[in-house]
């Protein structure tokens, strides 16, 4: 009886430890993933419509980005 509570006991902290080290390790890659391509912003949104030949207003900035963090 003795050596089955051991054995709970060992992978309840299993579980506990991969959960803490899982969280570290998930937070880094998703950093480093927002460094790497940065969310939209104003400024990205008036260059691709500078690209596309158009002159945006800035009603259309807004209207873009309210669009786009609706569906975030």
């Amino acid at each position: 009886m003795g050596d089955g509570w051991m054995i709970l006991l060992w992978v309840v902290v299993g579980i506990v430890l991969g959960a803490i080290i899982g969280f570290f390790i998930a937070r880094y890659i998703f950093k480093k993933q927002l460094q790497k391509n940065p969310p939209i912003n104003e400024k990205m949104i008036r260059a691709m419509f500078m690209q596309m030949g158009r002159k945006p207003s800035e009603a259309q900035i807004r209207q873009v980005m309210r669009s786009m963090n609706q569906y975030k």
